[in-house]
């Protein structure tokens, strides 16, 4: 069975990878101390990185205002939804809001519109 994740988490966990490959790039330029070019380049790549961060935590937050809270039938916490199903932040429970899907297998392929 393959590990589900909760939206909300991957977005942000990926912006967090971004934050720590941009600074492994700027630490890179150490290497390179003796031709500045390359040392502007891998600071420059860095901080891109970091704005590019930044960003993708914005528009995170952003969205997970528009999300929308329930409570969690399995654990009883409060977790947001995003999309037509989503995991429980928590326990890891499959949640829909949509009644067409109640009953049928976790699958991150029902998100998507259908043609």
């Amino acid at each position: 069975m393959k590990p589900y994740k909760n939206k909300i988490n991957r977005i942000r966990s990926f912006a967090l990878g971004l934050v720590f490959f941009g600074f492994i790039i700027m630490y890179g330029a150490i290497f390179f101390r003796e031709n500045p070019i390359l040392v502007i380049i891998f600071m420059s790549l860095g901080l891109i990185s970091i704005f590019g961060s930044t960003a993708v935590y914005a528009w995170i937050g952003l969205l997970s205002t528009k999300a929308v809270q329930v409570e969690c039938p399995n654990c009883g916490k409060h977790t947001k939804i995003l999309g037509r199903v989503d995991m429980c932040m928590y326990c890891k429970e499959p949640l829909t809001l949509d009644p067409t899907l109640e009953g049928q297998e976790f699958d991150e392929k029902l998100n998507r519109k259908r043609s």
